[in-house]
């Protein structure tokens, strides 16, 4: 009695008729497309993407050196050097992210103790020379510059739930 129900299956096609059915009831329903330059899909305060290194607002720089992130990294994407400075503190002396090797898990974001290593919203942007996926301390620090607007309101707006 089985094989003949799956012999009738099979030769009336009804697996495919079945997919035909879905296909032609979403085909005149209204699409969900997002036509991407002009239009932006809304982001999540907590997206991951760009890294940057924060400033405290005197302008002093929020790195300790203290490795958290270099040692918790999976992907050992990040080198840290660090020096002691002019006024006795430790502080880095050579800070660099590469971006290939960087799976962007955030768990940088989460060791820092004092908030220097931020994940921004920032998803565009690209490579066009070698060596350009490697993130410097300067890099790092002029991009946290010119977006720490952007990086404390999504922040404050993340406080709630940590």
């Amino acid at each position: 009695m089985g094989s003949v129900r799956n012999l009738t299956k099979t030769l009336l096609l009804g697996e495919l008729l079945t997919g035909l059915g879905v296909t032609l009831r979403y085909l005149f329903k209204p699409k969900f497309t997002v036509h991407y330059p002009f239009e932006k899909a809304p982001q999540s305060v907590r997206y991951r993407g760009l890294h940057a290194l924060r400033r405290y607002p005197n302008g002093e720089e929020r790195c300790i050196a203290c490795k958290l992130c270099e040692a918790v990294c999976p992907a050992l994407a990040i080198t840290i050097e660090s020096g002691v400075s002019a006024d006795g503190t430790r502080r880095t002396t050579r800070y660099d992210i590469d971006l290939f090797k960087c799976i962007y898990c955030g768990f940088c974001e989460e060791a820092c103790p004092v908030d220097a290593i931020v994940e921004t919203r920032i998803h565009e942007y690209h490579m066009e020379n070698r060596g350009e996926n490697i993130m410097t301390k300067d890099k790092l620090l002029a991009v946290g510059e010119r977006y720490e607007a952007m990086i404390a309101a999504d922040k404050t707006a993340d406080a709630p739930y940590r």
